[in-house]
């Protein structure tokens, strides 16, 4: 490992959300990035995305978070919106069948688009709606062991596990990137790049156009 890799280095990491129309989506990356929820949040227009920061053995860790901004109920979520992805929450919720159905789809969709080491989460939100869950937790724990996945059902409405589950990915993230590097110079010269491409993606004002990008440090 370089001697760049000791001290304050900071990393970027892309990670998109993912799932049917209507699961919670973009409550949840409100939830983990702002502390906010809107029970009356519209279908996302446009590219948005978060950047939250965590610190991870003393290393400033930056996740970019992304939500599929509406796309996902035209089936057009494009490749550009996967490319430079090393992580991502497959959403779905607890009270709709069919989107728990999809979630195999979603998967699909991953490895299509992404060729590098994901680290991937099953999240079946809006847990806080006990009454009319028509998906059990074993039904989601189930699905998860048998794709290789995390799993965390959450509320974005109470907050439950949304902290958490975002951060177990970033971590996770690190993990596979902190292996790869020991094992590889070239892979972190290949982050680099992707760092810096994500970063300069469009002007400042792109950025605003295309969404919300506040840095904050948990």
């Amino acid at each position: 490992m370089s001697s760049d890799d000791e001290g304050g280095e900071e990393y970027l990491f892309k990670i998109v959300i993912i799932g049917d129309s209507a699961v919670g989506k973009s409550n949840l990356l409100s939830r983990y990035a702002r502390n906010e929820f809107n029970p009356h949040s519209k279908a996302t227009i446009g590219v948005e995305f978060q950047t939250q920061s965590l610190e991870i053995d003393g290393k400033e860790v930056k996740a970019q978070i992304w939500d599929t901004a509406g796309q996902e109920r035209f089936r057009a979520v494009t490749s550009a919106y996967y490319r430079g992805a090393v992580g991502a929450l497959i959403v779905y919720d607890i009270t709709r069948t069919t989107t728990f159905e999809s979630v195999g789809r979603w998967l699909d969709e991953l490895q299509t688009h992404c060729d590098t080491t994901m680290a991937m989460m099953l999240v079946g939100n809006k847990c806080d709606m006990v009454d009319i869950r028509n998906v059990s937790t074993e039904e989601g724990k189930s699905l998860a062991e048998s794709e290789g996945l995390f799993f965390m059902e959450t509320s974005a409405l109470d907050s439950t596990n949304v902290d958490t589950a975002f951060e177990m990915v970033i971590r996770e993230i690190y993990n596979n990137v902190s292996r790869k590097v020991i094992n590889s110079d070239t892979y972190k010269a290949e982050l680099s790049v992707n760092r810096v491409s994500l970063v300069n993606d469009g002007t400042g004002a792109s950025k605003k156009s295309q969404g919300y990008f506040s840095c904050c440090s948990r």
